[in-house]
């Protein structure tokens, strides 16, 4: 099996309705069980990008891999896609449509041919493991911002999907239901799920992520590990992203002679507080 879940290669996509290329030439290759974060600047491609991952959109020109085998867009084709790469749109009211949350859960896995008496079974079971138990039966169009956010992860969640992508998941939440989505997204990386995610908090990404991808005018700015991405000063400002809190704090402790240069610059709180606690231990050791 490859160790690449997708790739895509001189991807190409325009709207219809002024030609210009929204995706121009797009290549990259994300690693199975991998958590990868797609930043850039509104307009950047990210969305458009999710959705030909997806299914959703066909792009013009380049070829789309899942599992190393070539997108198929036959009706067949497209219902094993978004089977297996299933995306939460940052709005969740372009997803949800049906009229209770248990009715919007089903009808995913129902529309895969899967037996009512298995299907009905899968649904409890996210149902409770995402703990919407209390609002199962009521309309989506009454559920809350962060009601409807955890629903449309469930939609995606009880088709075993191989591939999430998240559109700004944490989007209009309110504190208490982005701990809660960012708790679960990081629950189903450490089953093994690839995991896609667009954000524009430069923090979180570099805590959470293994990858990040910086976009800019339809096309792959940057791709690498967040050390790489954050030395890279010249790309996080054409995409409009100042450098992480913790590489602001490091460059001033250097300054300050609290810290040394290091080849491995922290580029999170956790990575600074690992380095400063280095300096204590050695301290106390002379």
């Amino acid at each position: 099996m490859s160790e690449m879940i997708l790739q895509a290669e001189n991807i190409c996509f325009s709207y219809e309705e002024d030609g210009r290329r929204a995706l121009d030439n797009v290549n990259l290759s994300i690693k199975r069980g991998s958590k990868v974060a797609f930043m850039g600047a509104n307009g950047s491609g990210k969305s458009t990008f999710f959705l030909c991952l997806n299914g959703i959109h066909r792009p013009d020109s380049g070829t789309l891999y899942l599992n190393g085998k070539p997108f198929d867009y036959s009706k067949k084709g497209l219902l094993d896609i978004r089977r297996r790469v299933g995306i939460v749109f940052q709005d969740p009211d372009n997803q949800l449509f049906s009229a209770s949350v248990s009715q919007e859960i089903s009808f995913g896995i129902l529309n895969l041919g899967v037996p009512e008496g298995r299907a009905k079974e899968e649904v409890d079971g996210v149902i409770e493991r995402l703990t919407i138990t209390p609002f199962r039966d009521k309309p989506t169009h009454a559920l809350s911002g962060g009601q409807k956010k955890q629903v449309s992860i469930a939609d995606i969640l009880v088709m075993h999907p191989d591939v999430i992508i998240l559109d700004e998941p944490a989007s209009a939440l309110d504190p208490k239901h982005t701990r809660i989505v960012n708790e679960l997204v990081n629950q189903l990386s450490q089953e093994g799920i690839t995991i896609l995610m667009a954000t524009h908090d430069i923090d979180y990404a570099c805590a959470w992520a293994d990858e990040i991808v910086l976009m800019h005018d339809g096309n792959v700015l940057k791709q690498g590990t967040p050390a790489e991405v954050c030395r890279d000063t010249d790309a996080l400002e054409k995409t409009n992203l100042e450098e992480p809190m913790a590489v602001r704090i490091y460059r001033k402790l250097c300054a300050k002679g609290v810290l040394g240069p290091a080849e491995d610059m922290p580029v999170s709180m956790k990575e600074l507080e690992q380095s400063i606690d280095k300096i204590g231990k050695d301290r106390k050791s002379e």
